[in-house]
Parts: structure tokens; sequence; C-alpha cells
């Protein structure tokens, strides 16, 4: 086979040599010596493909809503409040479901978890096509909690298993960036280009996304289905009760932390992901042009997941954090502005919503004390604390957008929580040295 000139690459291309040697290991097909768990580099690849998709289909379920709020909300007559604890109902499901998720994970196997938990999506989808009012609709969209934590908790896992620490915060990088690109799908397009084909029906397209995550299930049922039956990621287990792993993990001040700052970022993101179309149309913009604009922060967020996790390693981890929170801070203060300054702020909290949750995770992947086979467990906790602040965050806002008459408090409220996320971040760097 011929020889691949690394040197001769790095010269014409920005990548660093990192990175060259994860692409030479894919091409050759190389196994990395010392640990059999990273075995077979191009099946690992293609299993990255396989989360990169259905973590597309989690964002452009869980974003599909967004620009729809509007006709939603006038046809089935639901107020503010009642339309908060919708967008909030798939959270307030997680919470329940993220811990048994992590067990399951850890007994069954990334494979068939993430082969249900895909399912469960699609079916969410349709069942929002199907609601009549605010309980309906409030059930279907709780049923997408159901999946949603094995998606969330089995990328990290396959990723702790199949690729080695110093291309995690790659491979973190690129599938995180699957649902920074369904929420673009979902924003930019359904109004502009989905409702127009299909009559303005907003049914008819809540339908056709969740036909799209079912096919994502097909295609997950041929490049996974295998995975966690022959000695991978699925095959561990925890020789003690996954209680008392639990309660170990919660004694860790980087988890305690962690956990913390985990809330914190799922309610910025979870209340502006759902709201941002509305604040802004709030400000009289059409809702095309609104949620081509809410668009802009995935969009960054794309780069953000690929770009930041890299930089994120070893003492530079704190100061990555509190950047990523001062950025997401001053984007809620230029939201309300008008030009070049919304399109900055707009900017700014896409870098922070493509990165946050990416950093914290590594916080956890990159653990001594937590380890691969508690890596499940350890996930479970982080988002059944993290979707506490998905479920308050698009409620807290609602509320406060119905009392106040407008979105000015909310977007003040979620600046002090960026303050709450910058001490916990250096609060931070004392856990990790207690490590």
């Amino acid at each position: 086979m011929a020889k691949v000139n690394i040197r001769g690459l790095s010269r014409i291309t920005p990548f660093t040599y990192q990175h060259h040697r994860v692409l030479r290991e894919f091409m050759l097909a190389r196994v990395p010596q010392g640990d059999s768990s990273f075995a077979q580099p191009r099946r690992r690849w293609l299993l990255l493909l396989g989360v990169w998709t259905i973590y597309f289909c989690f964002g452009l379920t869980a974003a599909a809503m967004a620009p729809l709020v509007g006709v939603i909300s006038s046809e089935l007559e639901l107020s503010r409040t009642a339309m908060g604890s919708i967008l909030g109902a798939w959270p307030l499901v997680y919470i329940a479901a993220a811990i048994p998720g992590g067990a399951v994970l850890d007994r069954f196997g990334v494979g068939r978890a993430l082969l249900v938990a895909v399912l469960l999506m699609a079916f969410s989808g349709a069942l929002r096509a199907l609601a009549t009012g605010h309980l309906s609709l409030f059930l279907a969209v709780g049923v997408f909690g159901l999946g949603g934590p094995l998606v969330s908790i089995g990328g990290p896992k396959l990723i702790s298993h199949h690729f080695a620490a110093r291309e995690r915060g790659l491979a973190i990088g690129l599938y995180t960036t699957g649902p920074a690109l369904g929420g673009i799908t979902a924003l930019s397009l359904t109004n502009s280009v989905a409702m127009p084909v299909l009559d303005r029906d907003w049914r008819a397209v809540l339908l056709l996304y969740a036909c799209f995550t079912l096919a994502a299930a097909l295609l997950w049922f041929a490049i996974g289905r295998s995975e966690g039956r022959d000695g991978s990621a699925g095959s561990e287990r925890l020789n003690t009760s996954q209680l008392a792993v639990f309660a170990r993990l919660l004694r860790l001040p980087v988890v305690r932390i962690t956990l913390l700052m985990g809330i914190g970022i799922f309610f910025f993101n979870h209340a502006l992901n759902n709201w941002l179309p509305e604040i802004l149309a709030a400000s009289g913009m059409s809702p095309v042009q609104a949620g081509n604009l809410a668009a802009i922060p995935t969009a960054v967020g794309v780069l953000g997941a690929l770009i930041v996790p890299r930089f994120a390693v070893g003492r530079r981890r704190v100061a990555v954090m509190i950047a990523l929170f001062i950025c997401a801070g001053v984007a809620t203060l230029l939201i309300p502005t008008n030009g070049w300054t919304l399109t900055l702020g707009l900017s700014l909290q896409g870098v922070a919503r493509g990165a946050m949750m990416a950093v914290a995770l590594l916080v956890l992947m990159d653990s001594k004390q937590i380890g691969q086979a508690q890596m499940g467990a350890a996930g479970g906790l982080f988002f059944t604390a993290a979707e506490v602040g998905g479920v308050l965050g698009p409620l807290t806002v609602g509320w406060l957008a119905q009392r106040g008459g407008g979105f000015e408090s909310s977007l003040w409220m979620l600046s002090g929580v960026c303050v709450a996320l910058i001490l916990l971040a250096l609060a931070s760097a004392r856990g990790r040295g207690e490590e």
C-alpha cells in the first residue's frame, strides 16, 4: 500500500498533526496499540456516522415545533404559559428516564438502545401531528423524552469506547453537529419550504419529519444492530448495584459541579432553542424572517461544536468554559437589538450553544475517577440533572413573557443564568484539582 506523506499534506491543509494521525489511521486501517477497544478504525467512523444521523433527527424533532409555535397555539387555543409547558414536556419525561436509560445502555449495549430511541422519536413526531389539544400535544411531546436519554448518553458512551482520549474531542465535536444541522433544517425550512409545499398544514409537516426519523432508524439497524453483542460497549457490566454507583459518583466534586453546570446550560439552551423564533417574531419580523434568523445560532453552533471542544483540554478547559458562558450572556443582551448587533448576538449564542454541552461532557469523559465502565451511569446523572433546566427554561420564559407582555425580562433572566455558570466554572477548577 502506498505510503501516506503526512508532512507534505500538512503544508497544504490547516489541520494539526494530531488530526493527520487520525486520518492516516482511517486510511490505512491501523489499529492503535495497547487497547483492543479501539480496533476496527473504519467501523468506528461508520458507527459515528450512524450516531450523527440519529442526532440529526434528534435536533430536527426537538426544534420542529419552535417555528410552528404561533400557528399551533392559534389553532389549539394555547396561551404562552401552556405552550411553554408543552415545549418543556419532553425534558420533564427525560428527567425520569435518564438514569434508567444509562443503566439500560450499560447492560444491553448501545446498538439496541439507540434503535429503540430513534423509533420512539419517530413515534413522538407522529403523535404530535394527531394532537387535538393541550393534553394530547403534551403527551405526544413527552414521548420524545423516553428516547432522548438513550441518544444523549449513547453517543458519549460509544465514543468513549471506540475512540482514544486524544481523538474524543474531534469525535464528540463531529457528532454534536448532528442536532445543530437538524435544528437548522427545522428552523430555516419549516416556514419557507415545508409549510408552503404542504398547504400550510403544520400536522403534515410534523408527520413528514417523523417519516424521515423512521428512515434513520432503518439506517441504524443496518449499521449498528450488532453493537454491544460482540464484546463492545454493551458487554460491560458493573459489579456493584446501580444505586451504589450513582451514590459514589455523586460524592465526586467534579461530578456535582458538572451536574449544576448542566442544569444552567440546558436552561439557557432549551429556553432560546424553543422561543427564539417567537422572540424575533415579537419584534415585528415575519415567520419566515424569524425562522431564518433563528437558524443563525444553530449554523454557527456547528463550527463551535467542531472547533471549541478540541481546545478544551487540561488547564485550558476552565478558561474555555468561562469564555463560552460570557458569549452566551452577551448574546442575550444583543438579541433585542437590530442590524449587525443582532447578528453578532445570534452568532455568539451559536458559539456557546454548540460547545457548552460538549465541553461539560468532556469533563466527565476524561475523569479518571469515572472510567469507561461507568460512563453510562455518569451520563444518566448528567442528563437527568441537566434536563431539570431543560424543563424550567422554556416554562420560565413563557411565564415571564405572558406576565410582562414581552420577552425583555426573560432575556435579562437568561443573562443572570450565564453569570451563575461562570461562577460554577471557576469552582470546577478546584473540583478538578481534587480529582
